[in-house]
């Protein structure tokens, strides 16, 4: 029986070019877009899990990678020192119960490199484990919210956005509208969009809770019913808790909402699921308590007889999806003109969650290495250390 014991988190910060705050809170996490000539600082963390016969789960943070994140994740880490790494299943119910006032964000982290662990100690990839046997996954281009500095600053920007995306390989095309939360600016955009390229490209829009009221929200979704949206996600200021709200707008429109992004772990997701507050189920191998917690939320879903879109992107995330049969596309998040995906550049062996990771086909592939099949930069991260966490010997 191997055990833990070590544990290492490294935060590390780099800079991502044409990036800047592009809402009213500047210090707000995720409100970044278009900057023409800008340079963002963005913080990330790192996680490596090493047993005592040698072998070493690795994991960097994509977007889950706050620093609220990473202060829960430190405080779990001890408690696996001199644990068994193959028992993921009891560690996880264990940190869940250990986070239960929390919202368990900082579990991910160390579930995800456990898993890598597990698959480099025996050989194999995570997706085999998982019995995953896809090889490459239908991807969409997931936008920046709408800016005013010349980026996605209007419906003709956002159509000649998706025209680019196509031009790439993508068959599918998801629309972050503006901070205001002006329905009528909204609406014509998701009008404008589908005038344009809807016959060729499936579309989304996901306001990310920017529309003020239910009238709002309604009216913004009346208008994803005539252009043919696949889908509607979160869309009100609820930041999408309330499946009464949620159940009421299903009844009032024909596009399918995905909710739950905001919710994490697989019971709240079934509550909201039985309540009818959602067409679709979201998960997030970061956000939803790992892999571990990603995979209950699919077989979940799969039980219901609906399907589970992944939340963002990620090696953890392509290696749940390859397993997922009710699941339909990867979503490359955030993109948009002529601005990076912000996430930290630290592969050495080609993997990218850029926009030009898709091939003509409009997709990606499943990595096939050992555990996650990603090889990290360690020379980056460490010449761009801000922190170090160790516990353990």
């Amino acid at each position: 029986m191997a055990t833990i014991r070590n544990i290492e988190i490294i935060e590390f910060s780099f800079q991502a070019r044409n990036l800047g705050r592009n809402a009213d809170n500047a210090s707000a996490v995720y409100n970044i877009g278009y900057e023409k000539g800008g340079s963002l600082n963005l913080t990330k963390f790192a996680v490596v899990i090493r047993s005592d016969d040698g072998a070493e789960g690795q994991y960097v943070v994509h977007w889950g990678g706050t620093r609220a994140t990473m202060a829960q994740t430190i405080s779990l880490a001890p408690n696996l020192i001199g644990r068994d790494p193959d028992h993921r299943e009891l560690i996880w119910s264990d940190m869940k119960r250990e986070f239960r006032q929390h919202d368990g964000m900082g579990i991910g982290p160390l579930d995800i490199a456990l898993w890598d662990l597990a698959g480099k100690r025996l050989g194999t990839s995570v997706t085999r484990l998982l019995g995953g046997w896809r090889t490459r996954l239908k991807a969409y281009a997931s936008t920046y919210h709408g800016d005013r500095s010349g980026g996605l600053s209007s419906k003709e920007a956002f159509a000649e956005f998706a025209e680019e995306c196509y031009g790439r390989g993508y068959r599918a095309y998801k629309i972050h509208g503006w901070h205001d939360g002006d329905a009528r600016e909204e609406a014509d955009n998701v009008l404008h969009v589908a005038k344009v390229i809807g016959d060729r490209m499936t579309l989304m829009l996901d306001p990310a809770n920017e529309l003020r009221t239910f009238a709002d929200t309604l009216y913004v979704g009346r208008a994803c019913d005539e252009g043919g949206y696949f889908w509607y996600e979160d869309p009100m200021r609820d930041c999408g808790t309330s499946a009464f709200a949620h159940r009421k707008l299903r009844s009032l429109i024909r596009t399918p909402l995905l909710i739950t992004e905001y919710l994490r772990g697989f019971e709240p997701k079934a509550d909201f699921l039985i309540a009818d507050g959602t067409d679709f189920l979201r998960a997030d191998p970061e956000y939803d308590l790992g892999i571990t917690g990603t995979m209950k939320i699919a077989h979940l879903a799969e039980a219901f007889g609906i399907d589970v879109e992944i939340h963002a992107c990620g090696p953890a995330h392509r290696a749940c999806m390859a397993a997922i049969r009710n699941t339909n596309f990867y979503e490359i998040a955030l993109v948009g003109p002529d601005t990076p995906n912000a996430v930290p550049p630290v592969y050495t062996c080609g993997y990218t969650d850029q926009i030009d990771a898709v091939g003509q086909d409009g997709c990606v592939p499943v990595p096939d290495g050992p555990g996650l099949g990603v090889r990290y930069d360690w020379e980056y991260i460490k010449a761009h250390e801000t922190a170090r966490y160790v516990f353990g010997v």
